[in-house]
């Protein structure tokens, strides 16, 4: 009986106001595409009851305002022209072809060049006073922020408050170097190296040294970064400092197209969040279902038409990467297998 008045008690009190409601959530985007995919995470908050405040620059790509979540936004010294050239010339080089490895050092310093001006951005919020003031006041639960350009992993360690990653990963693999997630250049193929998990010994070599150069050229990138972090935490800090500390990490893929691997138990895949939604096939009419039969039947007469006659002619058919070779004894086609990856 004392039981059954325990559980009533804690029903009633659960459904108290005050006791049953949403947190409060700082949510600090990336701008562009990025945020097209998190912000159908953040209405769903929303709509679940807690107070969702997006803090964006007053410069930035594909930002509107909603009723749905609460729009903040601070001082910025550079212009949307100025983003949208960095963004341009950052695109032309990846367009441009050069043989290997002159490619590879070229887009690396024109990636490096748009997200040091895109990091201007980070650094005026640090310099905006009234905002950092606004934020220290707000008492925000958490933070939710895409930390490619690193600036919400700053400012979560800033405000001491527990961060959640929402992203697809870090170019130098730090979103398994960080959570310690095994990772052995034998079976585990690194980012831009084209390899498979079943690796030949010269493969495993190149794998295992692009693996001990990941972590140097990822300092390199996040340089901008990291002087900014020493200077807000008042100490000296490392990528990993910065980022192994989420409290979860959302990660906008699977192994639908990834290699299987190790990973830890606060690592969620949602790749499915990036798919369109589903929508149903219109109904056809009782009117409409014989008249669309016999379209199909005459078009699927054309086609064995165009087929038998193309099956007479002795040829082979060569497109990019792939090579049809027509047997005129047995008229059937076959191609040759090709490495997808």
């Amino acid at each position: 009986m004392a039981l059954r008045l325990c559980w009533a008690w804690t029903s009633v009190l659960l459904f108290l106001p005050g006791l049953s409601d949403g947190g409060k959530l700082l949510v600090v985007p990336m701008v562009g595409s990025h945020w097209l995919s998190m912000k159908e995470v953040v209405e769903k908050l929303s709509e679940r009851g807690h107070e969702v405040v997006v803090l964006v620059p007053e410069v930035s790509w594909h930002m509107e305002t909603t009723q749905a979540y609460k729009v903040v936004t601070h001082p910025v010294s550079q212009t949307l022209e100025e983003l949208d050239n960095a963004f341009q010339e950052c695109l032309a080089m990846h367009l441009t072809e050069k043989p290997f490895p002159f490619n590879v050092f070229a887009m690396y310093k024109s990636s490096v060049l748009t997200y040091n001006t895109f990091f201007g951005q980070c650094k005026d919020l640090f310099r905006s006073q009234e905002t950092l003031r606004f934020l220290n006041q707000s008492s925000f639960d958490a933070i939710l922020t895409d930390p490619i350009f690193m600036c919400g992993t700053i400012l979560a360690h800033h405000l001491s408050l527990p961060f959640v990653f929402f992203m697809r990963g870090f170019g130098c693999n730090l979103h398994f170097a960080a959570p310690q997630c095994p990772s052995p250049p034998s079976y585990i193929p690194r980012l831009f190296s084209f390899n498979s998990d079943r690796m030949t010994f010269f493969q495993r070599v190149e794998n295992a040294l692009i693996s001990l150069l990941e972590l140097q050229y990822c300092n390199d990138y996040y340089g901008e970064a990291l002087k900014l972090s020493s200077e807000v935490l008042q100490k000296d800090v490392s990528l990993t400092d910065l980022v192994s500390s989420a409290a979860v990490w959302l990660l906008r893929f699977d192994f639908v197209f990834e290699y299987v691997r190790p990973v830890m138990p606060n690592m969620v895949f949602v790749g499915g969040i990036n798919c369109a939604k589903e929508k149903p096939l219109p109904k056809v009419s009782k009117l409409a279902r014989p008249i669309m039969g016999h379209l199909i039947k005459d078009f699927y007469i054309e086609i064995l038409e165009i087929a038998s006659a193309h099956a007479n002619f002795q040829s082979s058919i060569s497109l990019p990467g792939i090579k049809f070779e027509a047997n005129t004894k047995s008229k059937t086609i076959c191609g040759k297998t090709i490495n997808s990856r």
